[in-house]
């Protein structure tokens, strides 16, 4: 049930009746006409913007096209008035009974209110995390987790097929750091001095994989040379991170569905293969670049290099992939990377990536363009950082992990729920403030909290409820005499809910999960505000004497409750049924 796509298909119905009746030309592109909250309530329930964007195809003036359409809208049994405004803004009213009959259909549709179809089935890739398997999971690569986890969510609840990807970065220079680093703590569990010299990974993190290298190999790896011990100590200690990291990504309630090996492309074919397609369009040559900004002439060094001509799709300079000494640069494998996602018959690929990747996100977009022949949108959506504080201070480094704060650290301090919930009350390109204190402070300017206690408040009154022998099953709700919900409080408390399955379609649509808190957070706000106005005006109150208004009542609370339950799904929080 979604009531905001209903009026917008009257009004398109109405456009359509005056197009035939010769008041519009016919064949207008309705797709950008919306219907919408108004910026301010008290200009009514609804808006559109159809006059002001068909005004100039039609070729007419936009507030004429808004007075015919106000005259057509006016007559439909659910609205109450059809104003104009301005140039040719449509403020529409509906009657109460419109309002009051939405809390009936989220009772019946129950944990599916809100679920579209928008997706259509289409198969999205959604490539989160992907941390180095050099150590454990840091807090940075925490937000990036729930970003793209509750990305994830949003998109299956908005009728895509969604699948969650990890890819490997085990094919670089760090898993050679990291093969030293654990051969250091191989000796270690030896009895022998580690030499943690600059440049190897000093973490604790890694005192355990020695000693399970000592238990596997025993002393057959000690006095080697490194060139003998180098691959398995590595393979070892990369298998053993990523079981950590996913012990980690488990903790935080994250389940990936893929996990893709960078070293898996190194030999295998798959990134001539990549390249390979882009030389058959054209677009693999051998050229000199001119000198990255800011460089001069003197420090520069033009060399010729094999390019990706990336130019020919969005991007400012060409890209090299392959280096003047043969190797293949660090953009080359991506590519592969990308193009192993797009034959595998994705519809959409999205990446989350750090805020250092920022230069990485036009010459990727570029060659999945060019490796799906356009085909394929890429979204890269860049996560900023997370500045850690605690007792009014930045919180300090994490020992254990040597040089950062891990995930371990934030879910064994805050819990999984709240760290979760926190990381999406910022859009992902801000920079996020989490204050150990005051994600954990019980107050109305901590979002967490204040959802969670809307949803215990709604939980308490059908405790209650059903102490009075009330029967608060959703069937029984439904059927209750929603009229009796007449007070401009509780009809603006509906047109919150109202506005649940629109959210959802317009975060789907910008693949923007925040969104989600943002309105829980609006909605929670309305539950309270009504609840505290019930103090002073017993006629609000929840729990009444009479049987039939209360019914009535508890129906709109458990409204709220189910769309809190649903919303909290998808950013993959557990609503609390009270508090502590």
């Amino acid at each position: 049930m979604n009531l905001f796509s209903e009026i917008r298909s009257l009004v398109i119905a109405s456009l359509d009746d005056m197009a035939r009746a010769g008041e519009l030309p016919s064949g207008l592109d309705t797709a950008a006409v919306a219907v919408e909250p108004p910026r301010d309530p008290a200009h009514g329930d609804m808006a559109t913007n159809a006059a002001m964007v068909l005004a100039k195809p039609a070729g007419l003036a936009p507030r004429a096209i808004a007075e015919a359409l106000a005259k057509r809208l006016a007559a439909d049994p659910r609205v109450a008035g059809a104003e104009v405004a301005g140039p040719g803004f449509l403020n529409l009213r509906l009657y109460p009974s419109v309002w009051q009959g939405l809390v009936a259909g989220v009772l019946t549709d129950g944990a599916d209110y809100g679920r579209a179809d928008i997706g259509q089935g289409k198969r999205v890739n959604v490539e989160f995390v992907s941390a180095n398997p050099t150590g454990p999971m840091h807090v940075g690569h925490v937000r990036g987790a729930v970003v793209g986890d509750a990305l994830a969510r949003l998109l299956a609840f908005a009728g895509w097929d969604v699948t969650r990807e990890y890819y490997i970065n085990d094919g670089g220079a760090q898993v050679d750091v990291l093969a030293r680093s654990a051969y250091e703590r191989y000796r270690e569990a030896h009895g022998l001095e580690p030499e943690i010299r600059e440049g190897l990974y000093p973490g604790d993190y890694l005192i355990p994989v020695g000693e399970a290298l000592k238990e596997t190999f025993g002393t057959a790896l000690l006095d080697k040379p490194e060139a003998e011990w180098l691959v398995t100590v590595r393979d070892f200690a990369v298998r053993r991170m990523m079981e950590m990291i996913r012990e980690d990504l488990a903790q935080l309630g994250v389940e990936m569905d893929v996990y893709s090996s960078e070293k898996a492309l190194y030999g295998t074919g798959k990134i001539e293969a990549a390249l390979a397609e882009l030389e058959r369009q054209g677009l693999i040559y051998e050229g000199v670049l001119e000198p990255p900004k800011g460089k001069t002439l003197e420090d520069w060094e033009p060399r010729e290099q094999t390019l990706f001509r990336s130019t020919a799709h969005g991007d400012d300079v060409d890209r090299p992939v392959k280096k003047s000494d043969g190797g293949w640069t660090y953009f080359a494998p991506d590519i592969a990377y990308h193009y192993d996602k797009v034959t595998r018959g994705f519809d959409q690929l999205i990446d989350i990536f750090g805020a250092d990747h920022g230069g990485y996100v036009k010459r990727m977009k570029a060659a999945v363009s060019a490796l799906s022949g356009g085909r394929v949108p890429l979204d890269i959506k860049l996560v900023q950082l997370v500045k850690l504080w605690k007792n009014g201070e930045p919180f300090k480094m994490s020992k254990r992990a040597g040089t950062f704060v891990t995930l371990r650290d934030v879910v064994d301090l805050v819990g999984a729920d709240v760290t979760r919930f926190v990381m999406l009350t910022r859009k992902n390109d801000a920079t996020l403030d989490f204050d150990f204190d005051k994600v954990l402070e019980q107050s109305k300017d901590n979002p967490v909290f204040y959802v969670q206690y809307a949803n215990a408040r709604i939980n308490s009154v059908l405790r209650k409820a059903r102490e009075a022998g009330v029967d608060v099953t959703d069937a029984a709700l439904a059927g209750a005499d929603m009229a009796k919900l007449d007070h401009p409080a509780e009809l603006s408390l509906i047109g919150k809910i109202a506005e649940w399955p629109r959210l959802v379609e317009v975060a789907a649509r910008n693949n923007e999960p925040h969104r989600v808190a943002f309105y829980l957070y609006e909605l929670a706000s309305d539950l309270h505000g009504l609840w505290n106005r019930g103090n002073d005006e017993p006629g609000l109150r929840f729990i009444q004497d009479d049987a039939a208004t209360m019914q009535a009542k508890i129906a709109l609370a458990r409204s709220v409750g189910v769309v809190i339950s649903a919303g909290l799904g998808i950013l993959g929080v557990t609503p609390v049924e009270e508090m502590r």
